[in-house]
């Protein structure tokens, strides 16, 4: 598939602040976090404490950013966190991280803590966008002095906890909207060609390179297997341009990256990718796909 050219900017020349700011008056709210999600987590207060650990203040709204946090709280305890909507427009990580909280989370407690942040990036959420208002991409931003304050406002609160991560599970979506909006988007912003364009149909998992953990990853495959198909291989072996370490698994460099599933140093992470324009899925089981992926990392101990 060739590149398409981008409508904001001059090919091959970086963005400035014009090209972003043309860019931002471009984004519009196609859905409310106030009313889809907000009063999801709230309501789990009969169970979590639920935490707010930031404020995004944008011109479009203040965005509180909410953490689910499981009581009985012992540092002797291996933790879990879970991240949703560090993409904001990935709908089944945000709906799959509370509905794992609504639906399974208590049946863990007495083994795990658990942290949940459902929406790191309720903008995006709001616009269904990949960036924040900056055209920063938060999954490419958790590294010290991060640009993106959804990225640090996470970073600072669980460094606050001042526990170690044993497990941590970032869900995520592959669309087709990558390919006819968020790609273009990206080679024209940085002035790249970007040459892979395949989007695999089906789940798949991204795990660390440094840390690939072959058997943890193996565990979720196999209980999303039972819910929803996983990805195959492309005519070359790979996924998104990466050579498949197993059956539905690459690897990626989480910390060099700037991913989220990097930054809590955690001794097991995966990214879930799940893919909702696939013929075979609805929404509800693009959600129950992610549910599925957080419970196989749990049920791997």
């Amino acid at each position: 598939m060739a590149q398409a050219q981008y409508f904001i900017g001059i090919q091959g020349q970086v963005w400035q602040t014009k090209e972003k700011q043309q860019w931002l008056t471009h984004q519009v709210i196609k859905r409310s976090y106030f009313e889809l999600v907000v009063p999801k987590i709230t309501a789990l207060k009969g169970d979590f404490d639920v935490v707010q650990y930031g404020e995004l203040d944008y011109s479009t709204a203040k965005y509180p950013l909410m953490i689910i946090k499981s009581r009985d709280w012992d540092d002797a305890k291996p933790t879990l966190l879970v991240t949703g909507g560090v993409h904001g427009y990935e709908t089944s990580g945000v709906f799959g991280a509370i509905a794992f909280a609504k639906t399974k989370a208590l049946a863990y407690v007495e083994q795990f803590n658990i942290i949940v942040a459902p929406c790191v990036s309720p903008w995006g959420f709001e616009t269904i966008n990949r960036w924040n208002p900056q055209a920063i991409d938060p999954n490419r931003s958790f590294y010290p002095d991060s640009p993106a304050p959804e990225s640090a406002a996470l970073m600072d609160y669980v460094k606050g906890l001042d526990i170690k991560i044993k497990i941590h599970v970032d869900l995520h979506e592959t669309t087709d909207t990558d390919n006819s909006e968020f790609r273009p988007a990206l080679a024209a912003r940085d002035a790249q060609t970007h040459d892979n364009w395949n989007i695999p149909d089906g789940f798949y998992l991204v795990g660390d390179t440094t840390l690939p953990r072959h058997e943890f990853q193996k565990s979720i495959i196999k209980q999303v297997a039972a819910i929803t198909h996983i990805a195959p291989a492309d005519d070359n072996g790979k996924l998104i341009g990466v050579v498949m370490e197993q059956t539905g698994v690459i690897n990626y460099d989480t910390k060099g990256l700037g991913l989220c599933a990097g930054f809590s140093d955690s001794d097991y992470c995966t990214t879930t990718e799940v893919y909702p324009d696939s013929p075979l899925v609805n929404q509800q089981n693009c959600v129950d796909a992610q549910v599925a992926a957080i419970t196989g990392a749990l049920d791997y101990f």
